[in-house]
């Protein structure tokens, strides 16, 4: 698949599940934010991006965050693949919800509204693996955990990624605490919670990514 018809199909999804009105922005003007984009793709496919897609790796994903609308309100416009029931946070992240998490620091997620997350992986090979052992390893490999704006954007524009037994942590945002947020399925939803730090799951991998682009 060319890689614009991939951008185009992925801003037609946002368009088409109302994110210009949440954003408060008209259609045209939700579009511009993404128009420098064009060339951030057109780079990456130029150094040579992968554009193989498939349950386990997407080539690019582009990401909305809390700049624009926040992580709950999107959250419930997620779905499984051929799903009907929107998607959750749960309730047990203690005050404040997922607001009061943020992107590692070391990450230098770009502070804009919206961005590029190259060669995404939902790194099923760590199910079974504490998120504090299996953080070094991706950082080992050159590659970035996802946070929650880039987990909730993969899930809402590649929804087959997520599978039974086959979910992923979050492992680029935090809070002052060890928690991990992490995305799972419960009651044929997508759900936004989290596990803790030193706590292996056999149906939770790490999601992670290439790169990030501005």
């Amino acid at each position: 698949m060319p890689a614009v018809t991939e951008l185009v199909r992925q801003i037609d999804l946002y368009v088409e599940l109302g994110y210009p009105a949440l954003a408060g922005l008209t259609e045209p003007e939700f579009r511009q934010v993404f128009q420098p984009m064009l060339g951030s793709v057109a780079d990456a496919v130029g150094a040579g991006l992968d554009m193989t897609t498939s349950e386990r790796r997407v080539p690019f994903v582009v990401v909305v965050t809390e700049a624009l609308i926040p992580a709950a309100v999107r959250q419930g416009l997620t779905r499984l693949a051929g799903g009907a029931k929107p998607g959750v946070v749960d309730r047990n992240h203690g005050e404040g919800g997922v607001e009061p998490y943020r992107p590692i620091a070391s990450l230098n997620v770009p502070d804009a509204p919206v961005y590029l997350l190259e060669d995404v992986e939902r790194g099923e090979e760590f199910t079974g693996v504490p998120p504090q052992d299996a953080l070094p390893v991706l950082l080992d490999r050159s590659r970035t955990p996802l946070t929650i704006d880039e987990g909730i954007s993969l899930v809402t524009l590649f929804p087959a990624v997520l599978e039974k037994n086959k979910c992923f942590m979050l492992a680029g945002s935090r809070m002052d605490n060890k928690r991990v947020p992490a995305m799972w399925i419960s009651d044929k939803a997508p759900k936004l919670g989290w596990c803790w730090d030193g706590n292996p799951h056999d149906w939770l991998g790490m999601a992670s990514a290439g790169a990030r682009r501005a």
